[in-house]
């Protein structure tokens, strides 16, 4: 074997290695990539980062009840609707005192001002974001798509409780309110695979 075609030889293994090295590293970019929505919102959850809520028991709740906090907290609730859902959305009060490891709860009412059902998706978030960690909610309308026929107006709760944990973090123990605000988003219309909902289908005779 000359010395020419040895070199041609290493020469291709090596650029073999060197694109096998690279597919290898796309794919493990492209598996973190489709890890990282979950992750991010694991950690949002856990953190309260970006004012991320978390939620709980009712057990969870009994035993922050128990811990017997003495200072209140204001609690603001804000409402809003996306660009495209056609709804009326807003809190039954704007804003409401509630005593720290207490459960309460707020209301919203949500109304479908147009002629056909309206599916919707409400996002939240808690500002400051600190008390996202310490915003639980038990029960929420948010956990579940709401759908509303054509003129139908519901009011939905939310049970809540402040976790007395908040007095031992220093960054945000002294904070005097938290803002509890709902987005709610049109959810996708379904899709009727082989039939096309908005003609009447025909019998054969």
């Amino acid at each position: 074997m000359s010395a020419t075609t040895a070199f041609d030889q290493e020469t291709a293994r090596k650029n073999a290695q060197t694109g096998m090295i690279a597919i290898l590293g796309a794919l493990a970019m492209l598996g973190l990539g489709y890890a990282a929505v979950p992750l991010y919102d694991l950690f949002c959850r856990v953190t309260g980062f970006g004012g991320t809520t978390q939620v709980a028991t009712q057990a969870e709740a009994n035993a922050a009840a128990s811990v017997g906090a003495t200072r209140d907290i204001s609690i603001r609730f804000d409402a809003s609707l996306a660009r495209d859902m056609p709804w009326a959305f807003e809190p039954t009060q704007s804003t409401d005192k509630v005593r720290i490891g207490q459960r309460d709860i707020a209301t919203y009412v949500a109304r479908n001002d147009t002629g056909k059902p309206i599916t919707g998706t409400a996002t939240f978030n808690v500002e400051p974001w600190q008390a996202g960690a310490y915003f639980n909610k038990i029960q929420c309308f948010c956990f579940t798509e709401q759908t509303l026929q054509p003129g139908q107006e519901v009011t939905m709760p939310v049970l809540y409780y402040i976790d007395p944990a908040i007095l031992e973090d220093d960054t945000i123990a002294d904070i005097e309110q938290i803002t509890l605000s709902y987005t709610f988003h049109r959810a996708k219309e379904p899709v009727v695979s082989g039939l096309d909902r908005s003609k009447p289908s025909s019998d054969a005779s």
